[in-house]
């Protein structure tokens, strides 16, 4: 019996409610101070600018931080990664993997849709697993500038 339900299939390719980020020096240092990032165009914007960049660039893996406030419900506005399927009560991380298409930058506001790409299953030394593929794509404006892709392995 298939894992994939037919439910399951109904939610390839739907776009979750948008999630606004915001991107900010200090939070641009704090990540590639943590990442080990040494360049000075992270922390420096003189440094920067020297470089040719409008402002201090975000380092790799940084895509901002969520926006929120007291009005706000602050947790996951994405598709589901667990709980598709009852008989998969455990959840891992697969793996992600991040496309820039333009540069991001601080004062950039980024807003990111998230859906679900695929569904696969599989069978290994842990047993049934079924493998969820998202995508969520960070946009400037109109214009896109990264994509994350990221699995995850319920089993």
């Amino acid at each position: 019996m298939s894992l994939i339900t037919d439910e399951m299939r109904e939610l390839l390719g739907v776009d979750y409610p948008p999630t606004t980020y915001d991107v900010d020096k200090s939070a641009i240092r704090l990540w590639a101070l943590a990442a080990g990032y040494t360049d000075p165009v992270f922390y420096d914007e003189d440094r920067a600018h020297r470089a040719g960049h409008p402002s201090l660039p975000a380092p790799p893996g940084f895509l901002g931080h969520e926006r929120f406030g007291p009005e706000q419900d602050i947790g996951s506005k994405g598709p589901p990664i667990r709980g598709l399927n009852p008989r998969l009560t455990r959840s891992l991380n697969a793996g992600t993997e991040y496309e820039y298409l333009k540069a991001v930058y601080a004062g950039d506001v980024l807003v990111a849709t998230t859906r679900i790409v695929d569904f696969q299953e599989r069978v290994g030394s842990m047993g049934e697993m079924l493998i969820i593929s998202r995508e969520t794509t960070y946009c400037r404006g109109d214009e896109p500038v990264a994509i994350l892709r990221a699995k995850a392995i319920n089993y």
